[in-house]
């Protein structure tokens, strides 16, 4: 059977992290710090903290810009929840918006949702493709928009407008413009995860861009407190000749990076760009295989602005309905193939379904999400791999079209 998605685990990211245990330094230290900085480097934001995952990064965020109940928080409806999920542990309406046939976020149904009450837009690079970032950015700055913006806090104050939070949990590595995710927009959030393209087993980092007269370091320096309980040292400090005294300024939370998870993320970063290029060997194979057929349509993942980090290749079949999709996948796995489907947009799970969220609402997603199949890609697919994943689709396809 080909696994859909595996973690790449090799000598040297052993070696290293029997490094960091060697070291006798296992949580928040050394490692975790440097990861930060190489990480800085590769994104050319202004800072990086890492965490415990990237649902962490987006809450810490959200709760720094001061979101709480009566708040509205933009969601694209075709992600995965915890988009969401972490509006609603901040009290506040996340509302659902449409997506464009790219998968992400459309910039018009943005406009249309934002309200007096909307203080943050979370758009997900859905796939790795990076989302309009122009059109996102402009909106939230044009003065008909701000002047309906309610500041309720000193950095609702400084910013003067709606915080634009990138999910970029898929896209570490996509360039937009000519610059990377990271400084794409106010703040980014990545995920590193077992199955994304770089891994620390869990963990995520929060890319810190904002504008002046934001002090992104002194926002880092708040942030490592935030999210150790509120405690003004962490570990490392305390161990310092003299540094045991420490002071706790807030009820904060616990999210913080182990060495050890950076220790894995700091063998991936060195190389990262050979990861990216053979996943990107891999979608180029897929492409153009199945471009011969035409019930595929192949996805967007190159444009002449942006290019994708090639996370998930999402291949969707015209003319099918959904359960027909789910044929072709049964069909696909009987020939020792996994495939996955990303996502489930949200008013298709229980939770937000019960809330009132309606599928009907949002037809795009609904249309995107009914014909999509996710092809395994990740860096140890062998070539022979990626054409029996090519004749497994093709096969399944054809077999539930001609039924």
């Amino acid at each position: 059977m080909i696994p859909f998605s595996p973690p790449k685990i090799y000598q040297e990211l052993i070696d290293e992290v029997v490094d960091t245990l060697q070291s006798g330094w296992i949580t928040t230290g050394p490692k975790t710090k440097r990861f930060e900085k190489d990480l800085t480097a590769f994104n050319q934001n202004k800072n990086t903290l890492c965490l415990n995952s990237a649902t962490a990064g987006l809450e810490i965020m959200l709760r720094w810009y001061g979101v709480q109940e009566g708040d509205e928080v933009i969601v694209p409806v075709y992600t995965y929840c915890a988009s969401a999920n972490v509006v609603f542990h901040c009290g506040a309406k996340p509302v659902l918006v449409d997506v464009s046939g790219d998968f992400n976020i459309d910039a018009e149904a943005i406009r249309a949702a934002i309200t007096p009450n909307t203080k943050v837009i979370i758009p997900v690079d859905f796939a790795g493709f990076p989302c309009n970032y122009e059109a996102i950015n402009q909106l939230v700055r044009e003065d008909a928009i701000r002047s309906v913006f309610r500041a309720n806090n000193p950095n609702q104050e400084k910013l003067g407008r709606i915080l634009v939070l990138s999910d970029a949990a898929h896209s570490l590595g996509a360039v937009y413009q000519g610059k990377k995710t990271g400084q794409l927009t106010d703040v980014s959030v990545f995920s590193f995860h077992a199955v994304k393209n770089l891994t620390t087993s869990e963990g995520g980092a929060v890319a810190l861009n904002l504008p002046e007269p934001f002090d992104n370091q002194q926002v880092y320096d708040y942030l490592c407190v935030k999210t150790l309980h509120g405690q003004s040292k962490d570990a490392l400090a305390k161990s310092k000749v003299g540094g045991w005294r420490y002071d706790v300024i807030e009820a904060g939370y616990k999210a913080n990076m182990t060495d050890i998870q950076a220790s894995m993320g700091l063998v991936e970063l060195r190389h990262y760009q050979e990861t990216l290029a053979r996943r990107k060997s891999i979608f180029d194979h897929y492409s153009e295989a199945l471009s011969r057929y035409d019930w595929a349509q192949i996805p967007v993942y190159e444009t002449n602005q942006s290019s994708s980090s090639y996370h998930v290749y999402p291949l969707r079949i015209f003319g099918i309905t959904e359960a027909q999709r789910d044929q072709i996948i049964t069909a696909i796995f009987e020939q020792g193939v996994s495939v996955n489907v990303h996502f489930q947009p949200l008013p298709l799970l229980s939770f937000y379904k019960n809330l009132g969220y309606n599928m009907s609402d949002y037809p795009v997603a609904y249309d995107n999400y009914s014909r999509e199949i996710s092809l395994p890609v990740y860096y140890d697919l062998t070539d022979e791999d990626v054409k029996q994943v090519i004749r497994a689709v093709a096969g399944a396809v054809e077999h539930v079209l001609n039924a």
